[in-house]
C-alpha cells in the first residue's frame, strides 16, 4: 500500500520556527516532524512515500532525497495552498490502488495499524482514526457523526454547531474513489477545497467509511507550544495499545 504525506503547508502559526523551513521540517525530539511520519508509515508497510510539498519544498527534497529507509519517495508540488483535497489531487497520478494518508504536521503515538487492518479486512472505502475532544474544541476540526456500527455517516469541516465531539485526527486509508470525490469538491466558505467535503461526497454516494477510535495520543503541531508538548510526551514514552493487545488482555482475564 502506498502512503501519501501532505507537507505543503507554510506553518504561519509556528513562526518563528518556520521562518526558514517548512512546517514538516520543524524538529520534535531531535528530528523533523516528517521523519516521525515516515518512520511510522514505513513500519506500517508503505511501498512508496508520495510527499506533497509546497512552501520551501527544497528543504524537504534535499534532506530526504529519493528514499527513506529503503522505501522510494516521490515528490509532488502543490503550487497554491488551496486545501487538503486540492493537495491530495496532486498525488493522484503517483498512487496505485488503496493508500494511507497522513497529515505531515502530526505526531502520533497511536494505534495506526488498527486503521490499516480494518481497511484490509473489511474492504471499506475508507477508514479513519478518530478522537473524542472536548465539545468546545470540536469546531476546530473535521467533525464525524457515526452510527451504532462505528460507520461514519457525516463529516463536517469546522462547524459552528458540531453534531458530535468525534473528530478526524490526520491518519486515513482510502481507495482511489477519494480522488474522484476530490475532483467534485467546490471551494468552502474559507475558499479551500476541503478533504472533509470529499469524504462527505463518498458517503452520499453510498460508500462505507469506518471510524477507529484513537488509542494513545496525537498532537497536531500547529503552535510552538504543541511542539513542546509533543516532545514532552515522546520523552515520557506514553504507551500505545492496539486491537490485538485488547483481544489478548480480554482472553487472559
Amino acid at each position: 500500500m502506498d502512503a501519501v504525506v501532505l507537507a505543503a503547508g507554510e506553518g504561519t502559526r509556528l513562526r518563528p520556527l518556520t521562518e526558514d523551513k517548512p512546517k514538516g521540517m520543524v524538529e520534535v525530539a531531535g528530528k523533523p516532524i516528517l521523519t516521525h511520519c515516515f518512520e511510522q508509515l514505513v513500519a506500517l508497510g508503505a511501498d512508496q512515500l508520495v510527499v506533497v510539498v509546497g512552501y520551501k519544498k527544497e528543504h524537504v527534497i534535499e534532506y530526504y532525497g529519493d528514499e527513506f529507509e529503503g522505501v522510494p519517495i516521490t515528490y509532488t508540488h502543490q503550487r497554491e495552498q488551496k486545501g487538503l483535497a486540492h493537495a491530495l489531487l496532486t498525488a493522484e497520478k503517483h498512487v496505485d490502488g488503496d493508500f494511507m494518508l497522513m497529515l505531515g504536521d502530526n505526531i502520533f503515538q497511536a494505534n495506526l495499524e488498527d486503521v490499516v487492518n480494518r481497511h484490509n479486512e473489511d474492504r471499506t472505502d475508507a477508514a479513519f482514526l478518530v478522537e473524542e475532544v472536548p465539545w468546545e474544541e470540536a469546531s476546530r476540526y473535521g467533525v464525524c457523526d457515526t452510527n451504532k456500527y462505528g460507520e461514519i455517516e457525516e463529516v463536517v469541516e469546522k462547524p459552528d454547531d458540531p453534531p458530535s465531539n468525534l473528530v478526524m485526527t490526520g491518519f486515513y486509508t482510502f481507495t482511489p474513489a477519494i480522488f474522484h470525490a476530490c475532483n467534485l469538491v467546490q471551494p468552502s466558505d474559507r475558499g479551500e477545497y476541503e478533504l472533509s467535503d470529499a469524504v462527505d461526497l463518498l458517503l452520499q454516494s453510498g460508500r462505507t467509511i469506518d471510524a477507529i477510535g484513537l488509542d494513545g495520543w496525537r498532537i497536531d503541531v500547529g503552535y510552538p507550544e504543541d511542539r513542546d508538548e509533543a516532545e514532552r510526551r515522546l520523552h515520557d514514552g506514553d504507551a500505545v495499545a492496539t486491537e490485538e493487545d485488547a483481544d489478548t488482555e480480554a482472553s487472559e482475564s
